[in-house]
């Protein structure tokens, strides 16, 4: 589904990946593991688009993203992957089921489509009765739950989080690893996971570890 071939990337003159091949297939549940400094974010926001690299290609599905305008890149984003990020990334003046609306509204879904897509979401990761709460109201682990449900309320092919246990306790680091493999079992969808916990990297079907901008 996603394949990187040959990635370089650097900023001003740190070289950060130096020659990143890989492929990522879908259903797949992929880590990306390494010290810090080692390239991990960077390569997840280079595969996701966020980021371009300066020599490589990204293909997803066949297509060249370096092909795509701003704005196909934008739709692309959009509707083929989603985002969980360490900090969630919430917008405190919304409550949790607007906030998982968001994609959608912004992808032109309906106000009442994308409130039932977002119920039944919430319902799923056992976050309904949240769904009227702002963030500032809601735990770290809850908050994370609801930014997993509005990477999925488009429906991605791929959701890309950067260290999404991060800061959670134990419990909710260990729930919200299940909710992954539930959601990759149950829609077929790949993920792909930053992450320092080794726990959470031993469940996932393939172990991608980076040392000094190259894969060990």
């Amino acid at each position: 589904m996603i394949e990187a071939k040959d990635i370089f990337k650097s900023y001003d003159t740190v070289e950060v990946l130096k020659g990143i091949s890989l492929k990522i297939d879908a259903g797949e549940v992929v880590s990306i593991t390494g010290d810090s400094g080692a390239g991990k974010s960077t390569l997840l926001h280079v595969l996701s688009s966020l980021d371009q690299p300066n020599s490589g290609e990204i293909l997803f599905e066949g297509q060249d993203l370096a092909r795509l305008s701003k704005n196909q890149l934008a739709k692309f984003r959009n509707k083929e992957v989603g985002f969980v990020f360490q900090n969630h990334q919430l917008l405190p003046e919304l409550n949790a089921l607007e906030n998982v609306c968001l994609p959608a509204w912004i992808g032109k879904t309906s106000k009442s489509e994308a409130f039932e897509k977002a119920t039944e979401l919430l319902n799923y990761l056992g976050m309904n009765h949240r769904a009227e709460h702002r963030p500032g109201q809601m735990s770290g682990g809850e908050q994370q739950r609801i930014a997993v449900a509005r990477a999925l309320i488009n429906s991605p092919k791929v959701v890309f989080a950067d260290e999404p246990t991060g800061n959670l306790d134990s419990k909710n680091a260990d729930l919200l690893h299940e909710y992954f493999l539930k959601l990759r079992d149950e829609f077929n969808t790949s993920f792909v996971i930053v992450t320092h916990n080794r726990q959470l990297a031993e469940q996932t079907d393939r172990i991608i570890a980076l040392k000094d901008g190259k894969i060990a």
